[in-house]
């Protein structure tokens, strides 16, 4: 059956157009919801306004997805995800998990019936399609990687990093002290060592009153 659009439909047409629909599709959905009408005589003839005004409408939103679709295409979205040894996520990245960052990262308002893409179920990179409309479908990079890779490696890092630090400055302060110790022990300049043993280890006040003692 023709039908003539009373508003925009994705995937089918513009307010003011003429489409030819399946008699369910537009008995049963596009003129109960308001969407169309039946394509009648009388209908036609009275639809040369409503296509002067679906033709300005149809240029402002040409103008608006050229712009979005300059915006969008080529951008990488990065989702972190839990996935079992062969890569298979536990759960999935969602059309409205794209949807929400890309809105977030740009400011736009895409839904997510315009995200042409089935749940990603992998970690990897994937291509998807944004639906902007009929002339308009940019693509962006999805990169999944596993929940939390990163962040566990940086931590072991930095707890490696800690132990070999302190184990350093242990080692360092053990063979100080354990060298001058030797050199008192094998007889050599004994009071010279202490002396300088005592200058090092006790402050320079106490010394001063246990010599005047």
């Amino acid at each position: 059956m023709k039908v003539l659009l009373k508003e925009d439909v994705d995937n089918l047409g513009y307010a003011g157009e003429v489409m030819n629909v399946a008699d369910g599709y537009g008995r049963n959905y596009l003129i109960p919801n308001g969407l169309a009408v039946k394509a009648t005589t009388s209908v036609l003839k009275q639809a040369k306004s409503w296509r002067e005004r679906a033709a300005i409408r149809m240029n402002e939103l040409r103008k608006e997805h050229e712009a979005l679709a300059s915006q969008i295409d080529g951008i990488t979205l990065q989702f972190e995800a839990r996935a079992g040894e062969t890569g298979k996520l536990y759960g999935s990245v969602t059309t409205a998990d794209i949807a929400d960052q890309l809105n977030e990262v740009l400011g736009t308002e895409v839904e997510r019936r315009n995200i042409a893409s089935d749940p990603i179920r992998q970690l990897g990179e994937h291509q998807v399609t944004i639906r902007l409309s009929r002339d308009y479908s940019p693509t962006v990079t999805v990169i999944v990687r596993p929940f939390g890779d990163e962040e566990i490696d940086e931590t072991i890092e930095a707890e490696i990093l800690d132990e070999v630090i302190e184990d350093t400055r242990e080692e360092e302060s053990s063979g100080e002290i354990t060298e001058e110790v030797e050199m008192i022990e094998t007889g050599g300049e004994t009071t010279e060592t202490l002396e300088q043993v005592a200058e090092e280890y006790v402050p320079e006040e106490e010394l001063t009153e246990e010599e005047e003692t």
